[in-house]
Parts: structure tokens; sequence; C-alpha cells
């Protein structure tokens, strides 16, 4: 972890799965009393991550957050009663563009976000039951995505063949460039999203009802959606084991969310320096 010079934070927005979470998709105890911690010391906390709203129900709970928070990577921004402050659809023309390429790709299972659910086409693959563990729910079996392309949320490419999606990534950026988002929460998913569903429009939207200046604004995360918050927070901070192109763009790495990078973070660069105010 190295240092970096940065102003007193008033509010932090961190990623979910491989940032706050163990691979089991649990936070620590001491992931737990840091952002107390922080929250006592009158820092806003909330979350951004790539799941759907009602996905991160639990981790909102689990850490006494009472602001809004960001699903779908920012494409839904959700208040504490449930209702929704934001929320961006994919235009159908990039889902349709998304789904011809992405279908009948082996080794990939596409999964589509609408209507508060997650819909599946074709028959499980080896990704579902990691999805249905993290979501704590599983996918509705539709015939068609056809009635849902005026509303989809995120549009998820899954596969244990993570140098596909790269591949497919790279192939589909250029096909939908000016309509879509298209960025790998984790090596394993590669999401697409409308192109305000973004993290970083994220930040801004929710600094900005909340009042505070984004120089005085964290962001943690460690996946490829989560370089666009960084590129707008006023100290961004990279996870240990996040890859080398996420890592470059962030002011400060910390360690892995195995050794509860993100509390180390917390309690060096922003609760340590508010302590001495």
């Amino acid at each position: 972890m190295s240092d970096a010079p940065i102003h007193p934070i008033r509010f932090v927005l961190s990623d979910m799965d491989g940032t706050l979470l163990h691979p089991d998709h649990l936070p620590s105890q001491r992931t737990i009393d840091t952002v107390r911690a922080l929250r006592e010391m009158g820092v806003f906390f909330s979350l951004a991550s790539g799941r759907p709203p009602k996905a991160m129900l639990q981790m909102v709970e689990a850490f006494g957050i009472d602001i809004p928070v960001a699903g779908f990577n920012g494409g839904t921004l959700i208040n504490p009663d449930g209702s929704i402050l934001v929320a961006h659809h994919l235009p159908a023309e990039a889902a349709l563009v998304a789904l011809a390429l992405f279908s009948g790709v082996a080794e990939v299972e596409v999964w589509v976000f609408a209507d508060g659910d997650w819909l599946r086409r074709d028959v499980p693959g080896p990704m579902e039951p990691r999805e249905a563990a993290g979501l704590g729910y599983g996918p509705v079996v539709v015939k068609s995505f056809e009635p849902y392309l005026d509303r989809i949320d995120k549009i998820v490419a899954a596969s244990l063949n993570a140098p596909l999606l790269v591949e497919l990534e790279a192939r589909l950026q250029p096909k939908v460039q000016g309509l879509a988002q298209v960025s790998r929460s984790q090596p394993v998913y590669l999401d697409v999203t409308a192109m305000l569903a973004n993290k970083g429009d994220a930040l801004r939207t929710l600094a900005a009802h909340l009042g505070v200046p984004l120089e005085q604004t964290a962001a943690i995360g460690d996946g490829g959606n989560d370089p666009a918050m960084f590129h707008v927070a006023g100290l961004s901070i990279a996870m240990g084991q996040a890859e080398e192109v996420v890592k470059r763009q962030a002011n400060v790495v910390t360690g892995s969310n195995v050794e509860d990078g993100a509390a180390q973070a917390i309690e060096r660069f922003i609760l340590a320096p508010r302590s001495t105010l």
C-alpha cells in the first residue's frame, strides 16, 4: 500500500464482491467494524455493485447503510426505503447487438436482468450456481428475451474462460460505442449496461445528493467496472488482487479482499487522518 495525498474524506463508495466481501460472499467482522467506525465519525458510506439492488439488501443491513446504494454498476440508485432514485435501462438496439454476439458462443452463459429478475433462456451452465450463491436467489427461465428489450438493466456474459470474455469485450465495444457500457466486473463476468449506468456517474449523483464535494469522496474496488469511479473520486483505492490495469488507475493499492484490504485502506487513509482533525 503506497502513500497518497488526500483531502478529508466525507463519503466512501465501495464495490462489494472482491472488495468488501470474502470469496464466500460475506464480510469479515473487521470490515463491518471499520465501516461502523466510519459512520460514527460522520463519514457517509454506500455500495456500488454490478449486483441487482435486491441482491444488495443483506449487505445494506449488515453495514447499517441509510443512504442510497447503486446497483447494476450504477444503473439503478435505490433509496433506503426501496424507492428508485435513478434508473437507466439499456437501449434495445445495444441489447440486440450484445445478445446476438453472445448467443451460441460455446462456454458462455447469457443472462438478462430486467423487472427485478434474473432471466435465463438456455440450459443452465456451470456459472449459474456461483451466481445464485452470490445473489441469494436463482434465475427465472424464459423462452425469449424479446419481451424485456425495452427495460433491460443489464446483460451478462458469464464464463470460466476469462480470455474468451476479454475477446468478446473487445469485439462488442465498437459495436455499441455511444450506446452502452461494456466492462468485466470480475474476470468471469462481462457486463453490458446503459451509458449512464456506470459507477463514476453513480458517485457523482450520490455525492451531489449528499452535498459532498467530489474531492472529499473515496472509491474502493477491484474490477474493470471500478475505474469509472476511480476517475471521479478524490481518493481511489484498488484491491491487491485486482488486475494490473485496474491498479494503475487508482491512487493507492491496498491488500486483497481475503486480507481485509478495504478495511486496511479505510483505517489508514480515512479514519486515521480524521482522528487528528
